[in-house]
């Protein structure tokens, strides 16, 4: 076992009863919810893809997905007069009806569709159900093709820069008096100790290279916030310059994934490797990245990185959507122009050509300088 997060029941991470739910039950209702949930959840997790092959879905596709669950559920409870563990093909039908008649978006009905068919299929081969077959499908034709927002060229490199800058601090021989004093309180609390034990040491760990790699690994790799959450010790090989993605680490879990990464990041990665060393909270992981917390990085806390990164960088986030999403789409945008979409379907370690193909576009750049030829 490597760390103690391995041994982390999953279903920990989960919320299996939300609190309106929690609400509407007796104490004998929630009880036997809660095992119904339980018992779901954990055989999604760990065979929910494909039992043949005891192959679950991620962790993260489970928390999604249960959430929907239970607001089906809450549904039926409502039009069935009170709880009930007994879900019907004709619910699920009306539902999806219910959805259909519902100011939504597709891409929000067919997440719904697809919590009920996991739901569906559990019953199905651990309850001895009849398989569903959902009777109504939500046209994408009101779904963007394209990546809603991605950095352009220039914001990369902005990006990479302020990930430089990020959380730096000043030598401690070039500072003295009252900002030496204020630096020195900065690091205590950044580090959570009193000033008097903050050591020349902390001032060196205060410019280390996590940021910068953690940066760089994304740009070049288009890493997934789940990929950030996963990455090992492991993956690197400095060597070859690339990351190495196990199978069974992947987001998609279908096959091992060989990433490139510029010489810059790979250097940024040897540091980071050299520093993380030191560091006590790294001691019991084989984590790449931790935060602070000493938690692994999640979407919540990468799109925080990302903005303080934008801020750094003056680059305005206003009208547009800067998750961490944000880098991947731009680094299939350019790969795809730059190198095609075998490249680009391969570095971002997409399974079918499909998925690959929003990233067929002419990046903003180009379209400018089209216009500009135009006249």
């Amino acid at each position: 076992m490597k760390d103690a997060d391995q041994a982390t029941d999953p279903l920990d991470r989960i919320t299996l009863i939300p609190g309106p739910t929690e609400e509407l039950l007796n104490e004998r209702q929630y009880l036997d919810y809660r095992s119904e949930r339980e018992h779901c959840l954990d055989w999604l997790l760990t065979f929910g893809k494909d039992p043949k092959t005891a192959d679950g879905y991620a962790e993260t596709t489970v928390s999604n997905r249960a959430f929907r669950m239970d607001q089906f559920y809450r549904w039926v409870w409502d039009h069935e007069g009170g709880y009930t563990s007994n879900l019907t093909h004709d619910h699920a039908d009306r539902y999806l009806r219910h959805l259909a008649g519902q100011q939504k978006s597709n891409a929000h009905k067919n997440s719904c569709r697809k919590a009920l068919m996991m739901l569906y299929k559990w019953r199905h081969h651990q309850r001895g159900a009849d398989k569903w077959e959902p009777e109504i499908t939500f046209s994408r034709k009101n779904q963007s093709t394209t990546p809603r927002d991605y950095l352009t060229r220039e914001e990369r490199t902005a990006i990479r820069d302020a990930s430089l800058e990020y959380g730096s601090v000043p030598s401690r021989d070039s500072v003295y008096g009252d900002e030496r004093d204020q630096w020195v309180a900065y690091l205590a609390q950044r580090f959570g100790k009193p000033k008097a034990e903050v050591t020349e040491a902390d001032w060196e760990r205060a410019n280390n290279w996590k940021i910068p790699s953690l940066v760089g690994a994304s740009l070049d790799g288009g890493l997934r916030p789940i990929e950030v959450e996963r990455a090992r010790t492991t993956w690197i090989d400095i060597d070859n310059g690339v990351l190495r993605i196990p199978k069974e680490e992947s987001s998609k879990n279908t096959e091992h994934w060989i990433v490139s990464l510029q010489n810059q990041t790979v250097e940024m990665l040897d540091r980071w490797l050299t520093q993380r060393s030191t560091i006590e909270k790294y001691d019991d992981t084989d984590a790449l990245w931790l935060t602070r917390k000493k938690n692994p990085y999640q979407s919540a806390s990468l799109r925080n990185l990302l903005h303080r990164l934008c801020e750094i960088a003056d680059i305005s986030t206003e009208n547009r959507q800067m998750s961490w999403y944000a880098i991947r789409h731009s680094t299939g945008t350019y790969m795809a122009r730059e190198e095609g979409l075998a490249a680009a379907q391969t570095q971002l370690r997409h399974k079918s050509p499909e998925s690959t193909m929003k990233y067929d576009q002419a990046p903003i750049e180009d379209r400018k300088n089209a216009l500009d030829r135009m006249g």
